[in-house]
């Protein structure tokens, strides 16, 4: 059990500045993936034998869709945390006195 004057509370320039980072940070492995699957685009697969075939393919389709998805939960989080900074100011300037 916590007391209310113990809890932390969340400000919009905090909400703010951890969207800009994890924006930063969607941003950067965004580049990351475009890179990498240029690099995959560009080299040919070895056609020689089925099963080394089907093993590239599996391997770059889950390199590629794991940075894709790590990208995409730090662009939702960015926009969770703006919408977040934009909830709590509209709650502050409701509520002035209760901060």
């Amino acid at each position: 059990m916590t007391n209310s004057s113990d809890e932390k509370t969340v400000t919009p320039l905090q909400c703010l500045w951890g969207a800009l980072i994890s924006g930063g940070l969607a941003l950067l492995l965004y580049r990351l993936d475009s890179a990498i699957a240029h690099t995959f685009a560009n080299k040919p697969l070895p056609t020689a034998n089925t099963t080394a075939l089907n093993l590239s393919v599996a391997v770059r389709t889950l390199v590629v869709g794991s940075i894709t998805l790590v990208t995409c939960l730090f662009a939702i989080a960015s926009l969770g945390l703006v919408a977040l900074a934009l909830q709590t100011a509209w709650q502050n300037q409701q509520n002035p006195d209760q901060r």
